[in-house]
């Protein structure tokens, strides 16, 4: 049994105990979790002065991050849902901030998938090392072609470079937003089948 949830507020305790139910309730309570405090993303811009992008990516990365403490029934409800969230997103702020130091004091990668790597989350930075470690590009095919035909294209497109706004008129998703969390989720999903 997970430790008991005390929260302030009833937002949070909502969209935790469906995140816990899983099935559908789970990806609704998914987006409206996303949906919620997306209003941090123009904070880490203002507070932390990252563009959109950095600040989306370092946002969704934060709430995929809370989803999986949830889920785990690690996160304890010591403070709200917010709260909580905020302290996450804080910290990836500040990592994203050392690492564009770091990277701008290295030597240039020519390697596009080496730039690509700035741009994930740590969760399928993971997954892509392991893979360019690992060498093995059929695996890799294969493990693509598992996620389903629309994570497929999505990835293939991505790993083309081309830009969120493009894709999603290509492959007809609503906005560049939209884009941006498929592609999270479908990165989510390459790491659960490799680590199966």
């Amino acid at each position: 049994m997970g430790p008991v949830i005390h929260l302030h507020d009833d937002a949070g305790r909502h969209i935790i105990g469906h995140l816990l139910e899983g099935g559908i309730n789970r990806r609704k309570a998914e987006e409206e979790f996303f949906g919620a405090y997306s209003y941090f993303i123009k904070e880490g811009m203002h507070k932390y002065s990252l563009s959109e992008d950095d600040a989306f990516n370092a946002y969704s990365d934060s709430v995929l991050a809370a989803i999986e403490k949830i889920i785990n029934r690690s996160f304890e409800g010591r403070s709200s849902l917010k709260t909580y969230l905020f302290q996450i997103f804080q910290h990836k702020c500040v990592d994203l901030l050392r690492k564009r130091t770091t990277h701008k004091n290295s030597v240039h990668h020519t390697l596009s998938i080496s730039n690509m790597l700035y741009e994930l989350s740590d969760n399928a930075k993971l997954v892509i090392q392991q893979m360019i470690e690992q060498a093995d590009s059929d695996l890799l095919n294969q493990k693509l072609k598992e996620t389903g035909e629309s994570c497929l294209k999505l990835l293939q497109l991505w790993a083309d470079g081309y830009p969120d706004k493009e894709i999603a008129a290509m492959l007809e998703y609503k906005n560049a937003d939209v884009v941006k969390t498929s592609r999270l989720r479908c990165l989510e999903k390459l790491r659960q089948l490799y680590k199966q």
